[in-house]
C-alpha cells in the first residue's frame, strides 16, 4: 500500500443506512463509532417519527458533522420499508458500498472494514455478517429465541435453495449497482423477513455472496422489535415467495448482478 492509499480515510463511498425507532439511549454512541471505524463513511439515519426524540438527536448530530445525514418519516412502517427508503437515498447520493445495521448495538462497528473488504477487493455484491458461519456466534440469548432465530435461517434455506446460512440476520454490505439492480419495487415484507427476501432477490439475479462471521449481542438499551406477528410473518413471505417462482412469477436466475448493470465497478 502507498503512503497516498493509506492516507485515505476507511470507509469513502460507503454509506451506512442505520433505521431508528425509539433508539434515543443508542443512536449517538452508535454513531460514533459507525464514524469511528469508517471515518469516511457516510452514516445515513432514517427515522421513523420516533416519540422519543431519536429525530432530534440525528438531527443535532449531522448538525455538528457532515457525514450524518438524517431521513425523516412520518409515521413506523416497518424495518423493510425504513431500509429501501434509506437505500434510495444513499444510491441516489453515489453510494459505492451500502451497509445495512441495526441501531441497539447488537451489530459490531468494529466489524464494519471486514463488511466491506469483499465488496472493495471485487469477490463479492453482498456479504452477510453471519451468526451461523464458523466463527460467528450469539450471545444474551435464552434457547427459545436461539431455536427460533436459527430454525427460521435454516426453513428460509431449505425452502428457497439459498446457500448463506444466516438468513435472517440484517447486517449486510451491498455493492452499490447490486443494489441498484435489485427489484425493490415488489418487495412485500414489512418486517425483519425482508432480510430474507432481498438476499433471496439478489441470489437469483447471480449475486456473489459472501459471509463474514459476526458475533450477535442483544441490545445495550431500549426494547427490542421483535414479535410473534413478525416471526409468522416470515414463515409465510418465505413460503409465498417459493411459490410464486413455482408458478412463474419470481425473480429470474442469473440475471445482471453479475454482468451489465450490477456487475464489477
Amino acid at each position: 500500500m502507498t503512503e497516498m492509499q493509506s492516507a485515505i480515510p476507511a470507509g469513502v463511498g460507503t454509506w451506512v443506512v442505520l433505521p431508528t425507532y425509539n433508539e434515543a439511549e443508542n443512536l449517538e454512541g452508535i454513531a460514533a463509532a459507525i464514524l469511528g471505524a469508517l471515518p469516511g463513511g457516510t452514516l445515513l439515519v432514517v427515522d421513523d417519527g420516533s416519540p422519543d426524540g431519536t429525530g432530534d438527536i440525528a438531527d443535532r448530530l449531522a448538525a455538528a458533522d457532515p457525514r450524518v445525514r438524517v431521513r425523516h418519516r412520518t409515521a413506523k412502517q416497518g424495518l423493510g420499508r425504513a431500509y429501501l427508503d434509506g437505500f434510495g437515498v444513499a444510491l441516489d447520493g453515489g453510494a459505492a458500498i451500502v451497509i445495512q445495521m441495526d441501531a441497539d448495538w447488537s451489530h459490531d462497528p468494529a466489524v464494519l472494514p471486514q463488511m466491506i473488504a469483499p465488496v472493495e477487493d471485487g469477490t463479492a455484491d453482498l456479504v452477510i455478517g453471519s451468526r451461523y458461519t464458523p466463527g460467528g456466534g450469539v450471545e444474551d440469548w435464552g434457547i427459545g429465541r436461539r431455536i427460533i432465530s436459527r430454525g427460521g435461517s435454516v426453513f428460509a434455506r431449505t425452502v428457497l435453495g439459498l446457500g448463506p446460512h444466516d438468513l435472517t440476520g440484517g447486517f449486510k454490505a451491498w455493492r452499490g449497482p447490486t443494489l441498484a439492480a435489485v427489484p425493490r419495487d415488489g418487495v412485500r415484507a414489512g418486517g425483519y423477513v425482508f432480510q430474507i427476501e432481498m438476499t433471496y432477490r439478489a441470489s437469483r439475479m447471480g449475486a456473489r455472496v459472501t459471509e463474514v462471521p459476526i458475533t450477535f449481542r442483544d441490545r445495550r438499551a431500549g426494547t427490542s422489535k421483535m414479535s410473534r406477528r413478525i416471526i409468522v410473518e416470515a414463515l409465510l413471505v418465505v413460503i409465498g415467495l417459493r411459490l410464486d417462482e413455482l408458478r412463474g412469477r419470481g425473480p429470474s436466475r442469473g440475471g445482471q448482478a453479475k454482468g451489465g448493470g450490477a456487475g464489477k465497478a
